[in-house]
């Protein structure tokens, strides 16, 4: 057990002692995306038991929907249901709780796991609620990530949920609402989550590749890239007739498919043994670190020069931007960047960063303020 002793730490039991299972990796929630009639979801979870890959059987049972006059789940009989699938089955059951009555009614019907959904992570006053009505209670508790791009709030959540004596704790990265067009339903930004498992090592953290993508086809690719960055396990939403399901019917398997989807990821190793592997990776590390100093230290130069440009505009009452100058910078870098194998997309990522923050200095010169980013 992990024991606090920063403002990073979360009081958590080790993962092996509740996730662990006879299932090899990856640790696998599986499920219909709602549960909608009791044949339903009994024959789903004998199925997906048959495969031999599910850890946990889910189902929502409490749907909440951007808009009124949607299907909003069966409410409290699914739990009823839930709890037969479990003694067809054998396998132990989560369901997404989003109030104090939901936690009393799940653990009423003897269910064995619950998660926040991203909806209800978004606001700590429910999640505060939902906290006060664990306390004392030794369940595990998966928390989703907010359905903004907001990894403080998703901290702020698991805290609430820790601080409530929950230990049994796990992260579930299931993509970031955004504007603008994308092939998936909800974005990865990967960057988010792995700062996540930088901050807190202790903590297990999932991926829940069906409402990332929103689609069948993009969800083993996902998935796979999920088990490459370390998460300790998937989500994925199974159901005995996905063209029939009332809710996310285009992102669910059948429990077959899903068992051929689990048989062809590839689950990597975050360690090695092997000397030799080890010397070479090594070795590569410190060209890698030779070269991340040179990077910053051009970058810094670069920045120096900065300063002295926005110094001379504001002797010579010179704005800040040219665009014409900054256009000219986007198209030739991004041309070499092409001819170095380099993505034009990482490329202006990584040129707006830069201007991002020379205009900040530039800013600061005009405004009579002293640089001073030490």
């Amino acid at each position: 057990m992990n024991h606090v002793n920063d403002k990073n730490s979360l009081e958590i039991e080790d993962s092996k002692n509740w996730m662990n299972s006879s299932l090899a990796k990856p640790f696998l929630i599986a499920g219909p995306c709602s549960a909608e009639t009791e044949n339903q979801l009994v024959e789903t979870a004998i199925e997906l038991k048959k495969i031999n890959k599910v850890s946990v059987l889910r189902a929502g049972i409490w749907k909440p929907r951007t808009r009124p006059n949607k299907f909003e789940g069966v409410g409290n009989i699914g739990l009823e249901w839930l709890r037969n699938a479990k003694a067809e089955s054998g396998l132990p059951t989560t369901v997404e709780v989003a109030t104090a009555k939901h936690v009393e009614f799940a653990l009423k019907n003897e269910v064995d796991m619950l998660w926040i959904g991203a909806r209800t992570t978004v606001n700590p006053f429910s999640v505060k609620e939902i906290a006060e009505a664990l306390k004392g209670i030794d369940i595990p508790v998966f928390v989703k990530n907010p359905v903004n791009p907001d990894l403080q709030l998703w901290i702020g959540a698991l805290e609430r949920i820790n601080r409530a004596g929950i230990k049994k704790l796990a992260a579930i990265h299931r993509g970031f609402s955004f504007y603008g067009k994308s092939i998936y339903r909800n974005e990865p930004m990967w960057a988010i989550p792995i700062e996540l498992k930088r901050l807190y090592p202790e903590l297990p953290v999932l991926c829940d590749p069906s409402h990332i993508c929103g689609t069948r086809k993009l969800i083993p690719s996902i998935a796979q890239e999920a088990l490459d960055l370390d998460f300790q396990g998937l989500m994925i939403e199974s159901h005995i007739h996905p063209e029939n399901a009332l809710t996310d019917a285009k992102q669910q398997f059948t429990p077959k498919d899903l068992g051929l989807i689990i048989s062809n990821l590839i689950v990597r190793t975050a360690h090695s043994a092997d000397t030799d592997f080890l010397s070479k990776l090594a070795e590569m590390r410190q060209l890698i670190d030779k070269l991340d100093d040179e990077i910053l230290q051009s970058i810094s130069s670069r920045m120096a020069i900065v300063d002295e440009i926005a110094d001379y505009k504001k002797q010579n009452n010179v704005t800040i931007l040219q665009i014409k100058r900054w256009e000219e910078i986007i198209e030739k870098r991004t041309e070499m960047a092409n001819s170095m194998n380099l993505s034009e997309t990482f490329a202006k990522k990584l040129l707006n960063l830069i201007h991002e923050e020379a205009i900040a200095r530039h800013t600061e010169i005009m405004n009579n303020k002293v640089v001073d980013h030490k």
